[in-house]
């Protein structure tokens, strides 16, 4: 009997995932058109240096979507179904402390997590859960009505998770099987067509659109599916001219002349889909909700933990700037900010260990001298060349301003009440599964191609 293996089910599921939402979405369909056409235009006058930080396959392939569910049991049983497709629980986000906007719900991203199975299908899924029992979105009869609701639903059916346990435990599914929870995990993800309370719906919107998207339906969807784009400022700007209306601006690091570092994002705003609602008296009536979009992505270099802090600061000096200049676009700014503090050069980045590398022996002169310990000595001595390690994960800013810009207004947010403690170790304990740090990860592949190449230098007799 002819078995699939894990990376063909993530694959088969992404593809199909991604029909669905061009049905159900169809701007997005055009945003993969336009992506398509920028990604070959990219390849065809940059050549082999637009596949530095991705084979074309790869980035063609690329899509990462995003689920919010409202119950720890929910997160779980979420969990499983993207087990059985090789999606691993990585890093942590907060979007509650967005600076505006109420979004009360935190994050995690599951994806592979073994290059050789990001290489062959790298689809990620930004997963976000409702934090009820936050005093700054809900106060406690809120909590209370919102818990029940949310209780009484099933998103999830017995046979597609029995098929995910089984998906996960033998790491493939006969055809048959196979083909089975493809079509249940597709249809879970579905915007169902079921009616909305609009008295409900209104009353957490008031709170949050994040809320009202969660708990004020019966079933979870596919809030958006995000393309990788070799230039993301060209596909803004063809698809402005489709006139097709992008948020205000691109979120993440400027455009500069320096190398691409962590991830650019920007997205068409949501647009309004026809749904039913339920109004007090029972009648149902047509309406529309704007809460769905199509996320766009343009990923960069993997940053250490101190390029990491250096990007921080970076964007506390953009946004003092900012404020101290009325007026001034954030881009110039930053693109001034990044000129004067983040080196120009891969090398350079390598060298000062604020970025991730994958490190390889070069050809020198035999002049019998012997390798300098220090990595910067290496690479600018020309022993060792760099070749960059793609940043696979998410910004929570970014997260939450694309959320943000597509909400119809900034809900409600009590800054001087008690937040709801929520960290790593916390969705860890709700997923019974480690959630992996993302910079580990990273640095994991770094050490162990550094160290190999420090032993191959140590070895060569040709020294």
């Amino acid at each position: 009997m002819t078995s699939v293996p894990t990376w063909r089910l993530r694959a088969a599921f992404a593809r199909s995932l991604s029909d669905m939402y061009g049905q159900e979405v169809p701007a997005y369909t055009t945003l993969v058109e336009v992506t398509s056409e920028v990604n070959s235009d990219v390849l065809r006058r940059e050549g082999a240096a637009a596949q530095r930080l991705g084979t074309i396959e790869r980035v063609t392939a690329e899509r990462h979507g995003a689920i919010r569910v409202g119950t720890p049991r929910e997160l779980r049983q979420v969990s499983q179904v993207f087990a059985a497709l090789g999606l691993h629980p990585v890093g942590f986000y907060d979007l509650r402390e967005a600076p505006v906007g109420s979004i009360p719900v935190i994050s995690t991203a599951f994806r592979p997590i073994d290059a050789a199975e990001l290489a062959l299908n790298p689809f990620r899924m930004f997963t976000s859960i409702l934090t009820p029992d936050d005093r700054r979105f809900f106060d406690a009869e809120l909590q209370e009505e919102l818990e029940a609701f949310l209780e009484r639903r099933r998103l999830f059916p017995p046979e597609l998770l029995a098929l995910a346990e089984r998906a996960e435990r033998e790491r493939e599914l006969p055809a048959a099987q196979a083909g089975r929870f493809l079509e249940l995990a597709t249809a879970a993800f579905k915007l169902s067509a079921q009616p909305v309370d609009r008295a409900w719906y209104r009353r957490l919107e008031a709170v949050s659109g994040v809320a009202a998207d969660i708990g004020g339906v019966t079933s979870t969807h596919i809030n958006h599916l995000t393309p990788r784009v070799l230039d993301i400022d060209e596909l803004y700007r063809r698809m402005s001219c489709r006139g097709i209306r992008m948020i205000e601006e691109i979120q993440g690091p400027p455009r500069w002349h320096g190398p691409d570092v962590l991830l650019r994002q920007t997205s068409f705003r949501a647009l309004a889909e026809p749904r039913r609602f339920v109004l007090p008296d029972g009648r149902v009536e047509p309406g529309a909700l704007r809460v769905r979009f199509g996320e766009v992505e343009a990923r960069g270099i993997a940053l250490t933990p101190s390029g990491r802090d250096l990007y921080d600061a970076m964007l506390a000096e953009v946004d003092a700037m900012l404020a101290a200049t009325p007026g001034a676009r954030r881009q110039d700014v930053a693109r001034a900010v990044w000129a004067e503090r983040l080196p120009d050069s891969e090398a350079e980045l390598a060298a000062r260990e604020l970025g991730f590398f994958r490190y390889h022996v070069l050809e020198r002169p035999r002049d019998g001298r012997r390798p300098p310990s220090d990595l910067a000595g290496l690479i600018g001595g020309g022993w060792i060349g760099v070749e960059p390690i793609v940043y696979e994960d998410f910004l929570p800013r970014s997260a939450a301003g694309i959320f943000q810009s597509n909400l119809a207004g900034n809900g409600s947010r009590d800054v001087t009440a008690e937040g709801s403690g929520r960290d790593a170790r916390w969705m860890a304990n709700v997923l019974e599964r480690t959630v992996h740090e993302p910079a580990d990860l990273y640095a994991e592949k770094s050490r162990e191609s550094l160290r190999q190449v420090r032993s191959r230098l140590q070895d060569d007799s040709s020294l």
